[in-house]
């Protein structure tokens, strides 16, 4: 069930959008820091209980980074997937979403993410995508190479489309993946399964021939689909928690 009606903003929200407004305005980069407190009180008109509480919020979204003590405060950072991935884990807890769901979303775009690369991505960006690839031949028996590099395909194609919307949402599906005790085996013969249709993904991506990339994707997801349906029901059927960012285990195509 969706529940819509709006609800007043907080006092610490509207300052938060309007420091990452002035972030914007400012041209300020990673590693730039924003005033001290003192000025910022003034700039914001604000106490310094909403001020602080909006320069959490910020934190916790990977905007900023708040050092304490002397030569600390506020220091811009670079946002990544996580807090995306943070609040997809909410959502899909509130509404008891099974991993599958994750799972079909994934079967869903990641073909027409391999067809859109076909024709974007730069060579740069297919010559790190053949290194992933040339990784995981080489470290084969080692279960978190196999994982790492395997993640990091996704992932660089996703990118490789030059959508960012795409590069942040690929991301945040596998975050969400990355944290799971789901008992999921790969085996040596799961592994040179994956790595095999990397390397047809990758010769299709090589010659830019977006019908064949598609393809080639489409193939990859629904081996891993039914690989995932025969050997590990229960783990597509588990409800997703929050808590998953702070287990251990793996959930990767």
């Amino acid at each position: 069930m969706h529940r819509g009606g709006s609800r007043p903003e907080k006092a610490a929200l509207i300052v938060a959008r309007g420091i990452v407004a002035d972030i914007d305005r400012r041209g300020l980069v990673a590693g730039d820091r924003l005033p001290a407190e003192r000025a910022m009180l003034e700039t914001y008109s604000v106490g310094r209980g909403t001020l602080r509480e909006a320069l959490r919020f910020l934190e916790l979204q990977n905007v900023l980074s708040l050092k304490p003590g002397p030569g600390g405060g506020p220091t811009i950072e670079k946002p990544d997937s996580s807090a995306l991935a943070n609040a997809m884990l909410l959502l899909l807890q509130f509404e008891n979403a099974p991993f599958a769901t994750v799972a079909e979303t994934r079967g869903g775009i990641e073909p027409l993410l391999a067809r859109l690369a076909a024709t974007r991505m730069s060579d740069e960006a297919l010559g790190e995508l053949a290194g992933s690839v040339e990784r995981m031949a080489m470290h084969l028996g080692d279960l978190e190479v196999f994982l790492d590099t395997n993640k990091e395909f996704h992932k660089s194609v996703a990118w490789a489309t030059e959508n960012s919307l795409f590069g942040f949402l690929v991301d945040a599906m596998l975050d969400i993946f990355d944290g799971t005790v789901v008992g999921v085996d790969y085996n040596e013969r799961r592994r040179h399964a994956v790595l095999k249709a990397h390397r047809r993904i990758l010769d299709a991506l090589a010659l830019r021939d977006a019908d064949a990339s598609e393809a080639a994707m489409v193939d990859h997801i629904d081996e891993y689909s039914k690989y995932m349906s025969r050997k590990f029901p229960e783990a597509l059927a588990r409800p997703i928690t929050w808590d998953i960012g702070w287990r251990n285990g793996q959930l990767l195509a």
